[in-house]
C-alpha cells in the first residue's frame, strides 16, 4: 500500500499542525454568519485530542526507531515535490515502518473521515 507523502509528513508534524487547524478552522467560523454545528465527536476538542494522540505516539515510533526520525528529519527544508517523492520512495523500500506509521495515524484518519475534514494541514 502506498500513502502519500504529504500524508506521512503530516502524521510526523500533526502536534504543530493542530493548532492551524484550531486557528484557520477559528477565523472560517468567525466569517460564517450562521454557525454549522458539526457532527457528535467531531469538534476542536475531538480533533485537538486525536492530534495530541496521534503526535504523542509518533514521538515514540520515531524515538524508538531513530533510523526513521533520521530520515524524516533529513526532510526539513525541502521543497514539497522532493518530500513527496522521497517519502515516496523510502516507504516503497520500508513497508513494515509504512504500515506503522498508517496504524498511527488511524485516529486521525478515521476522523476526518467521519467528520468530512478534508482541508486539513494535518497531511491531507
Amino acid at each position: 500500500m502506498s500513502v502519500p507523502g504529504c500524508a506521512l509528513r503530516g502524521a510526523v508534524f500533526a502536534v504543530i499542525s493542530a493548532g492551524a487547524v484550531m486557528l484557520g478552522g477559528a477565523a472560517l467560523a468567525a466569517a460564517d454568519p450562521v454557525p454549522a454545528v458539526p457532527p457528535p465527536n467531531c469538534t476542536a476538542g475531538d480533533l485537538a485530542v486525536a492530534s495530541g494522540t496521534v503526535g504523542t505516539a509518533m514521538g515514540d515510533y520515531l524515538f524508538s526507531h531513530p533510523d526513521v526520525n533520521d530520515f524524516f528529519t533529513s526532510l526539513r527544508g525541502l521543497p514539497s515535490d522532493q518530500v513527496h517523492d522521497r517519502v515516496q520512495s523510502y516507504m516503497d523500500a520500508h513497508p513494515q515502518t509504512e504500515t506503522d506509521i498508517n496504524g498511527i495515524r488511524q485516529p486521525l484518519t478515521d476522523l476526518r473521515s467521519r467528520c468530512d475534514i478534508a482541508a486539513s494541514p494535518l497531511g491531507s
